[in-house]
């Protein structure tokens, strides 16, 4: 046993009057240790209580909380373990943090967005977002940064503050299934009939397209040299939206070709007059 409180007793850094010894570290390394368990049994304990109730509370969000809560207090009484004083240091450090502060206030609006991400739940992960124009799936959501993946499977870093702050469509964020148009026009004297027809019956053959809610063609308008006709559907892969319509559009090609329908190009006749 004198051996064991000797091996412990052994000073492995010194400074100042303060000293850090074998047992300050390995009691450092069992309290993050044990934080890592705490963290494992609370997610396991969400996870199992958000199955058990059928909630549609955002787990990951509660899981990632508690991580930064367990992770904070765990990093004091580390601190603390080795003989250092938490107070001295925030107290000696104030004048730095503030001007810290003012050189990084972006990033500390991103720190707070993420925070109101997590505890808003507005935007989740696995939710489908328009961002400045791009369509992505959010990944993860940190602190300063969520991850998220666009259609071209690009890795596409967001800082928080521009999901709280800008105008952000959320694609999956009440409904499963998101209505889709594709925009077509036929050459005038076109069987208008004909061409509703074929229109929903290229959309419903897509194997993505909801064949519940009902394909609707709508006659736009009389165009400049086309009759504009939009098709209207369904689907809950809403990721894939842009294949989809291109898919149909192909069918509508293939299927306008066999029925003789014609899709105009734009003309201009000019008429010259003849001096009499």
């Amino acid at each position: 046993m004198n051996a064991i409180s000797n091996f412990l007793d052994i000073n492995v850094l010194s400074f100042g009057e303060h000293t850090i010894k074998i047992y300050n570290l390995l009691l450092a390394l069992l309290i993050f240790i044990f934080t890592k368990i705490i963290l494992w049994l609370v997610a396991k304990l969400i996870r199992k209580r958000n199955t058990l109730n059928n909630t549609n509370t955002n787990t990951y969000a509660m899981i990632q909380i508690s991580a930064y809560f367990f992770w904070t207090v765990a990093v004091v009484f580390m601190l603390e373990s080795l003989s250092i004083d938490v107070k001295l240091i925030l107290a000696g450090s104030a004048a730095l943090l503030v001007g810290i502060g003012l050189g990084l206030q972006q990033t500390f609006n991103d720190f707070i967005s993420g925070l109101i991400l997590l505890f808003e739940g507005t935007t989740k992960v696995g939710d489908i977002l328009e961002i400045d124009g791009d369509i992505v799936r959010i990944q993860e959501i940190g602190l300063r940064t969520s991850k998220t993946i666009n259609r071209f499977d690009i890795s596409v870093i967001i800082p928080n503050s521009l999901i709280t702050t800008n105008k952000v469509i959320n694609w999956s964020h009440h409904e499963t299934k998101t209505l889709f148009t594709v925009k077509v026009g036929v050459a005038y004297g076109s069987d208008v009939d004909l061409v509703i027809n074929t229109l929903k019956d290229c959309a419903n053959n897509h194997p993505e397209i909801i064949k519940n809610d009902q394909t609707d063609v709508r006659f736009s308008d009389f165009g400049a040299s086309s009759l504009d006709f939009t098709l209207l559907f369904y689907t809950r892969n809403i990721f894939a939206a842009e294949r989809i319509k291109s898919d149909i559009r192909i069918n509508i090609a293939k299927a306008f070709n066999q029925n003789n329908i014609t899709v105009p190009f734009n003309q201009l006749d000019i008429h010259v007059k003849k001096e009499a």
